[in-house]
């Protein structure tokens, strides 16, 4: 189905070569330190600034990552007064014209996707798109979002096992589903003995102690609870084992209240929003995923990178980078000894680790760079961008009065001679 034909006066766009680099705008809610927005940053990071400019739009607070953010690139916030707040829309409207958006990129599900398209398509904007990171709640499209399904130029989906779920459970059009794979910077991710030694000197765990994580934003969906529970059944065999959850979120008290009940106050650390999480995948021998649903998640591929072999529940797309007896290995959900006696195998084992660290590193290289991924989003950009200006031109063939009035009411189409440049 094509995108219904607007009736109101729109951004005319003009040829790449005229218009110089597009402006792509991307709506995310907040931006917390978790996976989604880590890759946001690294990706806006990665862009080539002479094809695409972007700017990150947070329908509320900024978040403790835009705060950093905003100190390099365009970053707007507090759109979103509440739920329900209706005037969320002519603002991103306003915001998206003003900005002469070439493109808008909601991140994720929930409000974003709907008001940021929404918004995009009122606004004028020539390229609409929408990336998603997950497989279900409480990332879950929804019907009201479904609804605005003719108004989207393509729906990028992290992994091939996501893509089908987008065509076949989501019921996207297949032609405007496409797969642009996570990527990390694998030299930042990397194996690195100096800074293993570094964080176990500042935690004070002994070099010979087995040391398994999680990095992950405390939500309901990350199931800590498990690796609470996965870390009592370990500390019964190997009671030299440490355990540490990197992030923070809302779920902090009762993930606390978890562990204290199990007795593991001792063996389990609760680190908060870190900066430096290279330096703390490099400390670790296993690193836990215990998620309900994901889709392709960023934490496994930079502790792959790190060489540290990933034992993850069964979900999403997590079985195209957790090989099993490869790079790792799966378990059911909430299949707690299961994990338990894969992780003791794997402390108990080093060799064993080393060989998947290894296997699983070299997968991330192959296939999750964060250079492909860039190129990705850069070429999905620019192909639709290039697309509406040929759909234009037939137009301006047609009935080129029509037109003549759509971008004389609204703004340029392209600068005037001489014309000073539109300030970002």
């Amino acid at each position: 189905m094509l995108r219904p034909q607007i009736v109101w006066p729109r951004y005319a766009p003009i040829p790449r070569n005229r218009r110089g680099p597009l402006h792509a705008m991307f709506v995310i809610t907040s931006m917390p330190v978790g996976g989604a927005e880590t890759l946001l940053v690294n990706l806006i990071a990665g862009f080539d600034p002479r094809r695409i400019q972007a700017e990150i739009v947070c329908l509320k607070e900024p978040g403790p990552l835009g705060e950093t953010v905003a100190e390099r690139w365009p970053l707007h916030s507090g759109l979103l007064g509440s739920k329900h707040d209706l005037r969320v829309l002519p603002r991103l409207i306003r915001l998206f014209r003003s900005r002469e958006a070439d493109a808008v990129v909601t991140v994720g599900a929930g409000d974003k996707m709907f008001w940021g398209r929404l918004a995009a398509w009122l606004a004028g904007v020539p390229a609409i798109l929408s990336a998603l990171h997950s497989t279900g709640w409480p990332d879950g499209v929804g019907r009201l979002n479904r609804t605005l399904t003719p108004l989207t130029d393509g729906f990028i989906a992290v992994a091939d096992h996501h893509a089908e779920h987008l065509r076949e459970r989501e019921r996207f059009p297949a032609a405007r589903v496409h797969t642009i794979r996570n990527g990390i910077d694998t030299e930042r991710f990397a194996p690195q003995t100096a800074l293993r030694q570094q964080i176990r000197q500042e935690l004070e765990i002994p070099e010979t102690a087995p040391v398994i994580g999680i990095v992950a934003a405390l939500r309901p969906e990350k199931n800590h609870e498990m690796f609470v529970r996965v870390a009592r059944r370990v500390v019964d065999s190997r009671p030299d084992a440490q355990f540490l959850i990197v992030g923070d979120g809302p779920q902090r008290p009762h993930i606390e209240r978890a562990r204290d009940e199990a007795g593991l106050a001792a063996h389990v650390r609760l680190l908060g929003t870190r900066h430096d999480t290279p330096a703390l995948l490099a400390a670790m021998d296993a690193f836990l995923l215990c998620s309900h649903n994901e889709a392709s998640p960023v934490s496994i591929l930079e502790a792959l990178a790190s060489g540290v072999p990933v034992i993850a529940t069964r979900v999403g797309s997590v079985g195209e980078s957790v090989v099993e007896d490869e790079s790792g290995y799966l378990v059911d959900g909430d299949d707690d000894a299961t994990m338990a006696q894969r992780v003791l195998e794997l402390i108990g084992e080093r060799e064993l680790g080393q060989r998947l660290g290894q296997t699983g590193r070299r997968l991330v290289i192959e296939t999750g760079s964060l250079t492909s991924m860039v190129e990705g989003y850069s070429q999905l950009i620019e192909a639709i961008y290039d697309d509406r200006v040929l759909r234009r031109t037939a137009a301006a063939s047609a009935s080129p009065a029509a037109v003549a009035t759509r971008t004389s009411r609204y703004r340029r189409s392209e600068p005037e001679p001489n014309s000073p440049a539109v300030p970002r």
